[in-house]
């Protein structure tokens, strides 16, 4: 016997789902701004040039995820937590630095977003 317990739910995006993604879209354009002003200052911080292609790269990830999610396509949703902690991952470990923004996302994401994105599920491709 199978339950449809968002039976009702509509296809249609509404206030709570675009609230969720507007909060994560912000704070993921926080942390690229962080790997904006580290680059602009790496001569004084001494980063290698390499780790910007890195972060880079992966901040490009983080956008194309959450376009991903509002066109209800599943990888969008499992891809943006991987790739937030990543981000976190490179930062902690190649320049010692913990990127709250980075924490407040995934707090977000788990304790808001998920709220908004798993009632639309069965809408996901």
């Amino acid at each position: 016997m199978e339950r449809n317990q968002f039976a009702n739910e509509s296809p249609k995006k509404d206030l709570g789902f675009m609230i969720s993604l507007a909060a994560l879209l912000v704070f993921t354009i926080m942390g690229a701004g962080v790997d904006l002003d580290q680059y602009l200052q790496h001569d004084l911080l001494e980063i290698p040039g390499w780790y910007f292609y890195l972060i880079f790269s992966v901040d490009v990830l983080l956008f194309a995820s959450l376009i991903l999610i509002y066109f209800y396509r599943k990888i969008g949703v499992i891809l943006f937590p991987l790739l937030v902690a990543l981000h976190f991952y490179f930062h902690i470990y190649y320049l010692d630095t913990f990127l709250y923004t980075d924490v407040t996302s995934l707090f977000i994401y788990t304790g808001i977003g998920l709220v908004a994105f798993i009632p639309k599920w069965q809408f996901f491709k």
